[in-house]
């Protein structure tokens, strides 16, 4: 992402001066607008915050696209409408005070009506704090993190299914089918992987299992040996990890190098193809729980991954769809509250009541009826298993609220 910087030039002299007056310079960049719209303005602008560089660059990418076709889908339908629709892709890196940093930025640009993101629960957390001073609403497609809806803001919802309902529904899993009773637990640290980690230590040692170690690592390892020599010493029948696929996928293959061939298990984190990619082989015998299903299950999903793939030339990721249906959600709100506003441009807290009042949106991955926190009525938990070192896992099973 490249800055565009306007060339403007220094005249001297009182009289040059005045004869231009009112004319300035001005700066555009693909992901920052720092000033405030004119009161008549008709544009609305759409942004999407997620990691578009780092290790998790590839669930980021993929929620980007689909909450850009979206809006470009709708370009035309906004026109008509006497608007402008615009999309606006930020970087936040998965760090948190990047998040808040552009969080600022877009919250000072009065023509963003509503933000796709972001996709780690940390960086949605913190920068969700600055979207409720804004009055400006936030839709995650893929945050998990209890905290994030447990705090009573009004600018913030999410589609997928919090970690204290997947956590306990993939030890469940582990204790019930895979038939798991002593687990040694990893976690990355983070808010999603420790979250996701104490929600299904929680449950595991609830419906009788036994955790015999619970670890942590730290996101940009690489070097396993650690706590893998931790896990062989416990000789548990199941480890499961709380974290993402960078890791995730080292971890498995180192643990099958060492010998460790009991089931492994983790959250939506490690459902990428990155997985297969570095693990290969080594993904025998491992399964992941994701809040996240194929859109290939229906035939809306086929068409969308169709004209995704027609769009940019890639296939969809695990959360293409989500940031699709996202945007689509935020993008029914602004529509009905310039209908309730007499077609004229909404405030920002109306276009927010708006969204949060949505009742059983159609998307093309899943329904949504946001529940007073801002979570989703329909979400779900859906259980994979890695298969033949590829990617996609093969689904096992769901579980609903």
């Amino acid at each position: 992402m490249k800055k565009k910087k306007g060339l403007s030039m220094l005249l001297a002299g009182v009289l040059m001066s005045s004869l231009l007056a009112g004319c300035g310079s001005s700066e555009k960049t693909s992901t920052t607008t720092t000033s405030e719209p004119k009161s008549d303005s008709k544009v609305i602008k759409i942004v999407s915050q997620s990691p578009l560089s780092g290790g998790s660059a590839s669930f980021g990418e993929s929620m980007k696209l689909g909450a850009q076709l979206a809006v470009e889908k709708q370009k035309e339908e906004f026109k008509k409408l006497g608007f402008d629709l615009q999309f606006v892709p930020y970087d936040d890196q998965g760090d948190p005070k990047k998040g808040v940093a552009n969080a600022q930025t877009i919250g000072a640009d009065k023509a963003v009506l509503g933000v796709v993101g972001h996709l780690m629960s940390g960086v949605s957390i913190a920068a969700s704090e600055t979207y409720e001073k804004q009055s400006l609403v936030m839709v995650s497609p893929s945050s998990t993190a209890v905290d994030l809806t447990e705090r009573g803001l009004k600018s913030v919802a999410r589609l997928v299914a919090r970690d204290d309902f997947q956590g306990p529904a993939a030890a469940k899993y582990a204790v019930d089918t895979l038939k798991a009773k002593n687990i040694f637990v990893i976690q990355d640290k983070t808010a999603y992987g420790q979250g996701l980690a104490d929600a299904f230590k929680k449950e595991a040692e609830k419906i009788g299992a036994k955790v015999v170690a619970y670890e942590g690592i730290t996101s940009g390892e690489k070097d396993f040996n650690g706590v893998l020599n931790q896990v062989l010493s416990k000789k548990p029948d199941l480890v499961y990890f709380g974290g993402l696929y960078a890791e995730g996928s080292i971890l498995v293959k180192q643990a099958r190098e060492k010998g460790i061939n009991v089931p492994i298990m983790g959250g939506d984190g490690i459902d990428s193809p990155t997985m297969a990619e570095v693990a290969k082989d080594a993904l025998k015998d491992t399964y992941y729980t994701t809040v996240a299903t194929s859109p290939s299950t229906t035939d809306k999903g086929k068409a969308f991954m169709d004209e995704y793939k027609k769009k940019f030339n890639k296939d969809t990721e695990a959360y293409s769809a989500y940031g699709y249906d996202s945007a689509g959600i935020i993008l029914q709100g602004i529509k009905d509250a310039v209908k309730k506003n007499g077609g004229k441009m909404p405030t920002r807290e109306q276009v927010r009541d708006a969204v949060r009042g949505v009742k059983e949106y159609d998307g093309v991955i899943t329904k949504v009826s946001f529940d007073e926190k801002g979570d989703n009525k329909n979400a779900k938990v859906y259980i994979y298993k890695f298969e033949n070192g590829a990617y996609p896992g093969r689904q096992q099973g769901e579980v609903s609220k």
